[in-house]
């Protein structure tokens, strides 16, 4: 064992003395690194008081100096598994802190020998000292982005004007991935949307007047849900979605001090949204607006959008659904061996 250690066990021989008596107690103790050192479970702390030895592979990890300030000795070493075995004989407990996400050599050797069936094994067991939170990966994806923001050739030269148009293209993927019922690419279109959030984040970091973080994203966000929800996190009621509705227009056209109902509607989005967004609100707000008269298409899908959306229907999601049967179509086509 590759411990200073007066008590390291000779494990010259199988029948030596660390073999005799009762095998004892391996302990394999994890802990998230999303959680904060010295952050571990009650009875991570009872084990670690309780072992005989607490042993740990890293003398750089990060727990060590929360562990010593506990009170809990832990000796530097790198035991295999059959010196880990010899360590518990005559009924002790060894905890071996673990490296990073474990010590799959250590946990590979300790199955070996078990299925050897020539060694009395100590009893095995693993013990989460912390667990990660629901969100916790969304750290692994700011610490990512922040190394390839620094490492990266290509990412560390984007701006949030470049990045533009990646932004439209993934929302249209996360759409599409909706509307054809695919989990899987749901899944990771979803993910490809996150990455430019924190990306733009990232990039937002090194402002030199106006910085700001993910986390300055975060907290926007959560405040403005928390003031928009005063039915789930005040004293108002809310018993359907159309009250729900109402409550949210009601407390964003507070906090906008918007002039007009058609303030904050993107001009740029496809025309369709365009006109049935504008259609939306006129009808939230109770106005009667008639149509602007006029000659061509564009007046026609104007009037064919705000039907759509009186009727409850998105003309967008609509143009796209028929789009896809004529693809279709225009595919038995070409497999009947028409001319394209």
């Amino acid at each position: 064992m590759n411990a200073d250690s007066p008590d390291t066990p000779d494990t010259s021989s199988a029948d030596g003395p660390g073999a005799s008596g009762a095998p004892g107690r391996v302990v394999l103790l994890t802990a998230s690194h999303r959680v904060a050192p010295g952050l571990l479970s009650w009875s991570a702390w009872r084990t670690l008081h309780d072992a005989d030895r607490v042993l740990c592979a890293d003398d750089a990890h990060p727990q060590l100096p929360y562990l010593r300030e506990a009170g809990v000795t832990v000796e530097i070493a790198a035991p295999t598994a059959r010196e880990l075995v010899d360590a518990c004989a005559g009924g002790r407990t060894v905890v071996v802190v673990a490296a990073g996400e474990g010590d799959g050599a250590l946990t590979d050797g300790l199955a070996r020998l078990a299925g050897s069936g020539r060694v009395a094994m100590p009893d095995l067991e693993l013990l989460p000292g912390s667990y990660d939170l629901p969100g916790a990966r969304l750290l692994d994806l700011v610490e990512v982005m922040d190394r390839i923001r620094r490492e990266c050739p290509w990412s560390s030269r984007q701006t949030h004007e470049g990045l533009a148009k990646y932004g439209i293209e993934e929302a249209y993927e996360l759409v599409e991935a909706i509307e054809d019922g695919d989990r899987d690419e749901l899944r990771e279109e979803l993910g490809d949307v996150l990455l430019q959030v924190v990306f733009h984040a990232r990039i937002a970091e090194e402002h030199e007047e106006e910085p700001f973080s993910v986390d300055d994203v975060a907290g926007t966000i959560v405040e403005k849900l928390i003031h928009r929800h005063p039915h789930v996190f005040g004293e108002e009621r809310a018993e359907t979605p159309e009250e729900v509705k109402e409550h949210w227009l009601r407390t964003k056209a507070i906090e906008k001090r918007r002039a007009s109902v058609t303030d904050g509607v993107p001009l740029g989005q496809p025309g369709l949204a365009l006109a049935a967004k504008l259609a939306s609100r006129v009808r939230t707000a109770g106005l009667d607006v008639a149509l602007p008269a006029g000659d061509g298409i564009g007046y026609e899908l104007l009037a064919l959008a705000v039907r759509a959306e009186a009727d409850g229907v998105d003309p967008e999601a609509a143009l796209r659904a028929a789009g896809r049967a004529y693809r279709d179509a225009i595919r038995t086509a070409e497999a009947a061996g028409q001319p394209s």
